[in-house]
């Protein structure tokens, strides 16, 4: 363990933040996911659940200005639909830490599947909402 570091964060999924670049996206994905088909780059974080894993991850990691969508969620496919509390809890996580990111965009789950599959990562988590899944676009980390 690390003073300062949640141990929510594996050794593994710090590796892949530090490596990440500016533009580069990290997908926190739900467990009925199908991160292993679509992306090479696997994280596992069985067991956690995405909003206190955002909670986690959201003081070391800066989101992209410049970027009209910094954060984005898989839409529910029509007749389904997305828990508003997973949705609530997300945004509480991003307004801690980052109270001016623009309101979370929802794209068709086919879409999501296709930019997966260019993304630097995704984590495979304990997520069980269905539809939990959400990527975010690394910023310009600041150099104090």
């Amino acid at each position: 363990m690390l003073k300062g570091i949640s141990p929510l964060l594996s050794p593994d999924l710090l590796y892949e933040l530090y490596r990440m670049g500016h533009g580069d996206v990290v997908i926190f994905a739900d467990a009925h996911f199908p991160g292993e088909s679509l992306n090479p780059n696997i994280v596992r974080a069985d067991g956690v659940r995405i909003a206190p894993l955002l909670e986690a991850v959201l003081p070391l990691f800066v989101l992209d200005t410049y970027e009209e969508a910094p954060v984005v969620m898989m839409a529910p496919v029509e007749g389904d639909h997305l828990d508003k509390s997973v949705i609530q809890a997300y945004r509480e996580a991003l307004d801690h830490f980052y109270p001016k990111t623009p309101p979370i965009q929802h794209i068709d789950r086919f879409e999501f599947y296709e930019r997966t599959q260019t993304c630097f990562c995704v984590v495979m988590t304990g997520e069980t909402a269905k539809y939990g899944n959400i990527m975010l676009t690394k910023g310009v980390t600041p150099v104090e």
